[in-house]
């Protein structure tokens, strides 16, 4: 019965999803060329803001927990768990104070209104994981600029999106490349929940009823400890508070 009465709400969702992408593309556009940066990544922010909103159609929330463990005034590798788009728009609103830049499968990067325009233009990275040789100097750049301004990387070390919650093995070179240039990062793990089960059935109809929810755990300074014992440990965090 549920997913029944999902078939014309995931129909509404996807069509707001539709008009504010469209809507800000040009938005985004306008605050890039004509104000700069700043403005910029404010468009940015509301995006995500707008786009999270269309959880309501589904009767689905989204909340963060222990946002105050992220440490401020310093570069920040946010590592998480992968479970669906709504992963992305959770960092982009939640985070938003930390500038946050994704590392991107490049498919992203062409032909999606809005998303693929701000990949390409603020600051995150598009990686060709059919191609290492790509990925790796894409890496040291984010790692640098995170390092000269600031603001923060957000990376999925499982590679791929977890279509049941249940997660898989951390890759260990993203991560391992963004802390070598950004040597006095911290990394912050964050467990997400719940946001697979809005694609449940697959793309169309979307899940109803979630809670998607974005765990902050205590962050690690990457010079603080060897990688092996930074990656165990980010790793163990993260997985320690995924429900099934």
């Amino acid at each position: 019965m549920k997913k029944i009465i999902s078939y014309p709400l995931s129909l509404l969702a996807y069509l707001s999803f539709l008009l504010i992408i469209c809507l800000f593309h040009p938005i985004q556009w306008v605050c890039l060329n004509w104000f700069g940066y700043n403005a910029h990544k404010k468009s940015v922010d509301y995006l995500g803001f707008f786009l999270l909103k269309t959880l309501i159609f589904t009767f689905s929330t989204s909340t963060v927990e222990n946002r105050e463990l992220i440490p401020e005034g310093h570069p920040l590798i946010f590592v998480s768990n992968h479970q669906s788009i709504f992963d992305i728009m959770g960092f982009v609103w939640f985070f938003r104070k930390f500038h946050p830049k994704f590392v991107s499968k490049i498919e992203l990067g062409k032909r999606i209104p809005s998303v693929s325009y701000n990949l390409n233009h603020g600051g995150s990275v598009l990686i060709d994981r059919k191609n290492p040789k790509q990925a790796l100097p894409a890496l040291k750049k984010l790692g640098q600029y995170i390092e000269a301004n600031g603001r923060s990387a957000v990376i999925f070390p499982e590679g791929t999106r977890s279509k049941n919650g249940k997660p898989r093995n951390f890759a260990p070179n993203g991560i391992k490349i963004l802390c070598k240039y950004a040597p006095s990062a911290y990394v912050v793990p964050v467990t997400i929940n719940n946001s697979w089960k809005m694609f449940r059935y697959g793309f169309f109809p979307l899940g109803l009823g979630n809670h998607i929810t974005f765990t902050v755990h205590p962050s690690i300074k990457a010079s603080e400890c060897n990688f092996e014992e930074l990656l165990e440990k980010t790793e163990q965090a993260v997985i320690s508070e995924i429900k099934s």
